[in-house]
Formats: structure tokens, C-alpha cells, sequence
């Protein structure tokens, strides 16, 4: 057995070896490499058409099978706290490093570029009460089909308070819904095979339509980025862990470390939020708390973003010669953030409502954002790497704090005892459900005198 478990080794040094080859193909055929984006879209793709049923199915089974529905409101509100409070800081350590560095002086505007800019700009931006009702879906079954993480995480929050009401009604359905997430998380592992092809075309695409130039003349502002989102993961984000929940962050992310793989590949952190999920109830986390952290840190929880927004902000001022006062820092990037809910799985999404929020703030600026247009897709891997280091963090944060996870599994997974199954991503066993679940079964099981 443990033979055939291995085998999901080979997938992942595969992964390595095609995201190596494209970069080969990317320089030393850039023409063919652009050519073969498809193969990268085609994976990524295949990945968010699981991403609604499994948030759906995690989130119906962990909300149904709590007993007070205070508990669930008691796990969101402390998600979206927590989640306000790391955004502001994130944004502040990159206004931090961005004045520092300075970066920007020095570059060249062309009409080119200032084209590319104002094409960034283009319906980038959406007020508030568009948000909000784009949360809810035109139908009930609407929400899979689009894609909406949002939508399904209310779809999914109103059948499982449903269900939760019916008592024991509901437990046929909430069994039937837990051989759809088998069923599902099946699929998936299936779909994780494609994963070599998917990478190969990806990498190839970016590194041929960018090249080696784009990466020379704006260095500074790259490796200052992935410098500041290092500084933030390791410092901020594994003091917190240390400090709350007694875990090591450098077990944490090694635990995650094929998923960091696939979004290091993919350049989105979408791709990854299955087998977060999966990952997270199997180190013990209780399902509601990630059935509901994990979606909603998805769309709240950008610690990336807000660094890249904040740094990229600047590096456009300083380079346009125009830049900004400490006063139009903070209201710009407040917006920024704002606007950018909903964005941390969509490649590009960071560049767009960075030029939304300064066609809104500083339309002059609007054309600066070309000069990074060539370098974003590197630095959104960046960003969507924090995002995800950030949500797995939330996750056993919010499950600690909650009292909804059970510490002694936690600390048997990230030492290597009890592996996580690749194969079909779901455990069979009670361990990995809610504690909260275990201790109501123990009662019936005493009061029925067993």
C-alpha cells in the first residue's frame, strides 16, 4: 500500500521538470512557448470547476452537523475580524518597504506603455453595493455554474442552517452529501495528473510573451516584493502561529508544499483552494471553521494583494515623477483594498484594481501601470503565494481560538505520522471532524447506555 501511495511523488517532481522545461522553451522559443497558454488555462480551468461543488459539500456537512447555529456566526466573525486586521497590516508593511526602496525612479514612459496602462484601467473597478449583490446568485443552482466562490459560500451557509433545522430529518441528505464529497474530492485527485502539462504550458506561455528584459529593468521593485511577502509570511504570520497556536510555520508550509508547487506553476492561488480545504480537515481542523475560513479568506484574507497594491501604487508614482503624499497613500490604498475583494484567484486581477484605484484617485497615473504590465504575472505568483500562506495560517488561527481543532492530530500530521491520503483527498475516520461532533456523539452514545 504504501507503494502505491508514493506514486504521487512522481506527480510532483513531474511538476518540477515541466515547469523547468517551459522556461526553457520560453526563451529559446518564445514563439511557440506563447502558443501554448491553452495548456495552462486548460488545467487552471479544470481546477475552479471543483472549486463550487467542494465548497458547497465542506461547508454543508460542517454547518448541518452543528447543533447552534451561533457557533457558525461565532467562526465568520472572527474570520473577518482576524482578516481586517492582517490586510491593514500587510498594507502597511508595504507602504513601509515601498518608501523605503524608492522604487520606479529612473524609468521611461512610452506610448506603449502608457497605452497598455489605460487598457488595465478599462471597467477595473465596482462600487460597494455592486459587490454585495453580486453575492447573490440569480438562481439557486446559478452559483455552481458561474463560479462564484462568494455565491456558493451563501448558497452552501443557507442549505446547511436548513438542514441544521431539520434535526434528524436532514441526516439522509447530509449522508448523501458526503458521498458527493467523496465522489468530488475523487475527481479531483484525478485531475491533479494533468498537472505536468498544465504547468509546462503556463510557465512557457508567461516567460516567452515576457522574456528576460522586462524581468532586468524592473528588478528592484520584483525582488523587493517577494522580499517584503517573505518578511510578512516568516516574521508576521509565524510569529503569530508560534505565539497562538504553538505551531512552527516552517512545518506548516512544508506540510503545504505541494500546493505551493501547483500555485508557483499555475500563478494562482485558486488553483490550490481544494486541497486546502482537504488538507486543513485533515490536520484536524473542525470542518466548519474551514468550510468557512477557507472560502472567506479567499475573497477577505489578500495579504499579498495589499502588499503588491501598495508597492506597485508607489513604484507607478515615483516612475511617472508625480509621487504620492503620505495622506493619498492611505486613502488610495484603503480603496484599493476595498475594491480588490474577490480577486485573490484570478491571475491579473491584482493589475486591474490597481489601475481602478488610481483612475479613481489619480487618473494621471493611470498610464504608469504599463510599466509593470510585463512583470506582473511574476509578481502575481508572489502574491498569490502570501494570500495562501496567509489563509492556511487563518485557518488554524480561527480553529484555535474557536476550540475547534484537536492540537494532538495537528501535531501527528506536520510530523509526518499520519499522511495525508492523495488519493482520494477525504478521510473516512471521526478524527479529522468536528470536536465539538465527537463530544455530541459520546453523549448519545451514554445516554443509550452503550
Amino acid at each position: 500500500m504504501a507503494a502505491r501511495r508514493d506514486r504521487t511523488h512522481y506527480l510532483y517532481l513531474a511538476v518540477i521538470g515541466a515547469v523547468l522545461l517551459g522556461i526553457t522553451v520560453g526563451f529559446l522559443a518564445p514563439g511557440v512557448a506563447v502558443e501554448l497558454k491553452p495548456l495552462g488555462t486548460g488545467f487552471v480551468n479544470l481546477i475552479k470547476m471543483m472549486i463550487s461543488p467542494i465548497i458547497f459539500c465542506t461547508i454543508v456537512l460542517g454547518v448541518g452537523s452543528v447543533r447552534k447555529a451561533a457557533k457558525v456566526g461565532a467562526v465568520g466573525g472572527l474570520a473577518l475580524g482576524y482578516f481586517l486586521v492582517m490586510s491593514t497590516v500587510a498594507l502597511a508593511i508595504g507602504l513601509l518597504v515601498g518608501n523605503l526602496l524608492e522604487p520606479g525612479s529612473g524609468l521611461h514612459l512610452t506610448k506603449e506603455i502608457a497605452e497598455a496602462g489605460a487598457k488595465q484601467a478599462e471597467g477595473a473597478s465596482e462600487s460597494t453595493p455592486d459587490f454585495l449583490l453580486g453575492i447573490i446568485p440569480k438562481t439557486l443552482v446559478s452559483a455552481f455554474t458561474e463560479g462564484e466562490v462568494l455565491q456558493t459560500l451563501l448558497v452552501a451557509l443557507l442549505a446547511g442552517f436548513a438542514l441544521q433545522a431539520m434535526g434528524t430529518a436532514g441526516e439522509p441528505v447530509l449522508r448523501g452529501i458526503g458521498h458527493i464529497q467523496k465522489l468530488v474530492f475523487r475527481i479531483l485527485g484525478m485531475i491533479m495528473w494533468a498537472a505536468p502539462v498544465g504547468a509546462f504550458g503556463a510557465i512557457a506561455a508567461v516567460v516567452g510573451a515576457t522574456g528576460a528584459a522586462a524581468l532586468k529593468s524592473l528588478a528592484v521593485i520584483m525582488i523587493g516584493f517577494y522580499v517584503t511577502c517573505g518578511l510578512f509570511v516568516f516574521v508576521v504570520l509565524g510569529l503569530l502561529l508560534r505565539l497562538i497556536a504553538g505551531i512552527n510555520i516552517w512545518s506548516l508550509l512544508k506540510y503545504l508544499g505541494r500546493e505551493f508547487l501547483l500555485i508557483l506553476s499555475t500563478s494562482s492561488s485558486e488553483s490550490a483552494l481544494p486541497r486546502l480545504i482537504a488538507k486543513m480537515e485533515h490536520l484536524g481542523v473542525s470542518k466548519p471553521v474551514v468550510g468557512i475560513t477557507v472560502p472567506t479568506g479567499y475573497s477577505f484574507n489578500l495579504d499579498g494583494t495589499a502588499i503588491y497594491l501598495t508597492m506597485a501604487s508607489l513604484f507607478t508614482a515615483e516612475a511617472m515623477g508625480n509621487p504620492l503624499s503620505i495622506g493619498e497613500q492611505i486613502s488610495l490604498l484603503v480603496f484599493m483594498i476595498i475594491a480588490s475583494k474577490g480577486a485573490a484567484g484570478v491571475t491579473g486581477a491584482g493589475l486591474a484594481t490597481l489601475a481602478g484605484g488610481l483612475q479613481s484617485h489619480r487618473p494621471e497615473l493611470v498610464d504608469g501601470v504599463g510599466l509593470i504590465v510585463g512583470i506582473d504575472r511574476f509578481m502575481s505568483e508572489a502574491r498569490a503565494l502570501t494570500n495562501f500562506a496567509g489563509n492556511a495560517v487563518a485557518t488554524v488561527l480561527v480553529g484555535t481560538w474557536t476550540k475547534e481543532i484537536d492540537k494532538a492530530r495537528a501535531a501527528e500530521v506536520l510530523a509526518g505520522r499520519v499522511p495525508f491520503d492523495e488519493k482520494t483527498l477525504v478521510d473516512d475516520h471521526v478524527s479529522a471532524s468536528v470536536p465539538d461532533q465527537r463530544a455530541e456523539e459520546g453523549d448519545e452514545k451514554a445516554r443509550a447506555g452503550v
